[in-house]
């Protein structure tokens, strides 16, 4: 990987990401596009390694007239679930036409695509892909995918990422993190606002867990999907007591999932990669640096 190229790269976990791929000393080159919908400069990296564009991934073949990319970490779609009901329009220009531009544009150029798939698709015997718009194309995508290789040798590597958490997740507006909206209610001491009655269950993996899988999966070459979670659920109830303040209950909201859905995964085998870092444990560190 000598030149890479990076979509979302002024989001959460694509910003992350480039934090660990500067410091790759076989990597020269690194180009953040982004549209900055929900990206934030503040993300930016001061590195005469990477450059930031201003840019959708629908208009990628006539961004980059001239390039010679080795892998594009594919991570600039629309990523929220509630909001995509009411966002249907423009979550269907990035996460349909964007992702068919930026796979069209891999094959021209011969470069390797890493993808950023949903757990969203994951529950209730898969039928929880269909629960909303976001899920539901998410899902598609990762099914053109696999389509690509068969039609047109699409070299491809799929993550999955289960709710992640941790250094730069939005903590403001309604693209806002659970677990990052929480600690905001915190340090602001409101209550707590938890969904419906709490009961519902997540997977959440810490950003820095979740960015060691990608730079594993950066040195694998077998068209595969890897499922970078930490591998325990928890109930949102039980999260937002363990901060140890007053709780909300609020309306339940379209389009979510019940329950994360535990299965088998031969990741951490494939990876030799193993998530280590305990959500309660990181709250627990959380207050003791903020009480």
């Amino acid at each position: 990987m000598k030149k890479i190229l990076v979509t979302g790269g002024a989001g959460y976990i694509a910003s992350n990401l480039i934090k660990r791929l500067i410091l790759e000393d076989e990597i020269q080159e690194i180009i953040s596009l982004d549209n900055y919908f929900s990206g934030s400069e503040n993300n930016h990296y001061n590195s005469e390694k990477v450059t930031y564009i201003n840019g959708n991934t629908w208009d990628i073949d006539s961004i980059f007239a001239k390039n010679d990319f080795d892998t594009i970490f594919h991570f600039g779609e629309y990523s929220r679930i509630v909001y995509s009901f009411e966002d249907f329009e423009f979550v269907s220009k990035s996460i349909v036409i964007g992702t068919l531009e930026v796979l069209k544009f891999c094959l021209k150029n011969n470069s390797k695509l890493i993808y950023s798939a949903s757990s969203s698709k994951f529950g209730n015997g898969g039928l929880d892909e269909n629960l909303s718009p976001y899920s539901f194309f998410k899902s598609k995508n990762v099914e053109l995918i696999k389509n690509f290789k068969q039609w047109f040798n699409l070299n491809y590597e799929i993550c999955y990422f289960f709710n992640v958490y941790g250094e730069n997740h939005i903590r403001e507006g309604k693209y806002a993190t659970v677990i990052a909206i929480f600690e905001n209610q915190y340090l602001d001491k409101k209550a707590l606002t938890v969904v419906g009655d709490g009961i519902q269950s997540r997977d959440f993996t810490h950003i820095n867990d979740v960015c060691s899988g990608i730079m594993k999966v950066c040195h694998i070459n077998r068209n595969g999907e890897y499922y970078l979670r930490y591998g325990e659920n928890f109930k949102i109830i039980d999260i937002a007591r363990k901060f140890g303040t007053t709780i909300e209950f609020i309306e339940e909201r379209r389009g979510e999932r019940f329950n994360s859905e535990d299965f088998e995964s031969d990741t951490e085998d494939l990876l030799k990669w193993k998530a280590n870092i305990n959500l309660l444990q990181y709250i627990e560190d959380f207050i003791t640096k903020n009480g």
